[in-house]
C-alpha cells in the first residue's frame, strides 16, 4: 500500500502566488494601462506653392501616441504620418484636423486650422460650378432631371452652418437624376469624383454618375458609361458610408473616374440615384478635373 501526502502549506502558498499574479494592476496615478493620455495634436501649415502647403505635427516623435489622422476639409479623417503634403485646387477656405491615435485606437487629442486659398489652379480647377450646394447661387448651376413619376426625389439643403448637400430619398425602386452642362475638349482626359454619404444602409440600391452628349427627355432613365459607382449589387452601399466616391463605391469596371472627350463643345455631368430603400444619400463636393 502506498500513502500520498500533500503539503497543505505548500497548496495554500501557491494559490496566493497564483491570485497575486492574476490581479490586475492598481498603481495609483499610472492608470491600468487602457486610458489614452491626453496628446498635443497641434500641426503647422507651410505654403510650398501656390495651391500646396505642407502640414507637420509640432508632436512628431510619437509620444504617447501610435499615429496621425488627417481631415481634410470635412472629407473624413484618414491615417496618416505626422507629415502631409496637400494640394488644395480650388480657390476657397478650408478646415483641416488632426488626431492623435493612440491606446485601443482612442484619440487623445485634436487640432484644427484654416486654410484660405486665393485662386484657383489653372489646369486642375473644378470645371463644375455649384459642386459644394453652399448658397442658393450654387444650387441655380444645377438641374433636375425626372425619371421615376413619385417616390424619387433630390433636395439642395444646409445645416445651417453654411454647408450644402444634395439628398435623397427614393423607394420601390424609382431613382431621380440631377445634372449641370460642361465645356469640355477633344482628346483632354478629366476625373470625376464627389463625396458620398448615407447614415443608413442602402436596399437594392444604385448610385451611378455619367457623362451624356445630350440631355434626355423628362421620364426617360438616364444609361450609358458609369463614371462612379456606388451599387448594393456589385458589394457597397450595404451599410452606412461616408467618402469619395472613389474610396467608398465599388465595381472597378464602373468606378474609374476618368472621363475622354471625344469632341470639344458642351456635355452633361449626370448624377442617378435610386431603389428599393434608399433612406437619405447626400453628394457634395461634385468635381470635374483635367488630369493627364
Amino acid at each position: 500500500m502506498i500513502t500520498k501526502y500533500i503539503n497543505k502549506g505548500l497548496l495554500l502558498s501557491s494559490a496566493v502566488l497564483f491570485l497575486a499574479s492574476c490581479s490586475p494592476d492598481n498603481l495609483e496615478g499610472e492608470g491600468n494601462g487602457l486610458t489614452q493620455p491626453a496628446v498635443d495634436a497641434s500641426f503647422t501649415v507651410t505654403k510650398t506653392s501656390e495651391n500646396r502647403y505642407h502640414l507637420k505635427a509640432v508632436n512628431d516623435n510619437y509620444v504617447n501616441f501610435i499615429n496621425s489622422q488627417w481631415n481634410i476639409d470635412y472629407d473624413g479623417f484618414n491615417n496618416g504620418k505626422n507629415e502631409l503634403d496637400i494640394f488644395l485646387p480650388d480657390a476657397g477656405t478650408y478646415v483641416v484636423q488632426r488626431n492623435t491615435v493612440g491606446i485601443g485606437g482612442q484619440v487623445g487629442g485634436t487640432a484644427s486650422q484654416t486654410i484660405v486659398v486665393p485662386t484657383s489652379d489653372p489646369v486642375a480647377g473644378n470645371i463644375i460650378q455649384g459642386g459644394r450646394f453652399d448658397t442658393p447661387a450654387e444650387v441655380a448651376k444645377w438641374t433636375i432631371h425626372p425619371i421615376s413619376p413619385t417616390k424619387a426625389q433630390w433636395v439642395f439643403s444646409n445645416d445651417g452652418n453654411g454647408n450644402g448637400y444634395a439628398t435623397i430619398v427614393a423607394s420601390e425602386g424609382s431613382q431621380q437624376a440631377f445634372y449641370q452642362a460642361v465645356h469640355v475638349e477633344a482628346g483632354q482626359k478629366y476625373s470625376i469624383d464627389m463625396v458620398a454619404s448615407s447614415a443608413t444602409a442602402l436596399e437594392d440600391a444604385w448610385f451611378e454618375v455619367y457623362m451624356l452628349d445630350s440631355v434626355p427627355a423628362p421620364g426617360s432613365d438616364v444609361s450609358g458609361t458609369v463614371y462612379r459607382n456606388i451599387n448594393t449589387w456589385d458589394g457597397c452601399g450595404k451599410a452606412a458610408f461616408g467618402g469619395k466616391v472613389s474610396s467608398v463605391g465599388c465595381n472597378s469596371d464602373k468606378n474609374k473616374g476618368i472621363y475622354t472627350a471625344t469632341t470639344t463643345g458642351t456635355v452633361y455631368l449626370f448624377i442617378k440615384c435610386g431603389g428599393k430603400k434608399v433612406s437619405s444619400l447626400s453628394v457634395d463636393k461634385v468635381e470635374l478635373r483635367k488630369t493627364t
